[in-house]
């Protein structure tokens, strides 16, 4: 992984981190003000909420390199191999 790349990806984890922080925060705030009556738990509890969300994603996108990206194509003959023959597929229109 090159340099800029890993400058990026930093750069989005910090942004989302940021967003998801400040959303916490400010849903703990709302609720605490509307709901509880004040307390500081709902503010707590946003922030740590915002914050381990921001925290597994930074995570999963820094080791997005090292995971292995395939796809896997499945068709109707992987499935079932009598199905492909035509005579016994009941999806084909004769």
């Amino acid at each position: 992984m090159s340099e800029k790349e890993l400058g990026k990806k930093w750069d989005r984890c910090l942004a989302d981190s940021a967003v998801k922080v400040g959303t916490g925060l400010g849903l703990g705030v709302v609720l605490s003000v509307v709901f509880f009556k004040r307390r500081t738990w709902p503010i707590s509890f946003g922030l740590g909420t915002g914050l381990g969300m921001a925290y597994s994603n930074c995570q999963t996108e820094l080791r997005s390199h090292y995971l292995l990206q395939r796809t896997m194509k499945v068709g109707l003959s992987s499935i079932c191999s009598s199905c492909t023959q035509q005579n016994n597929n009941p999806y084909v229109k004769r």
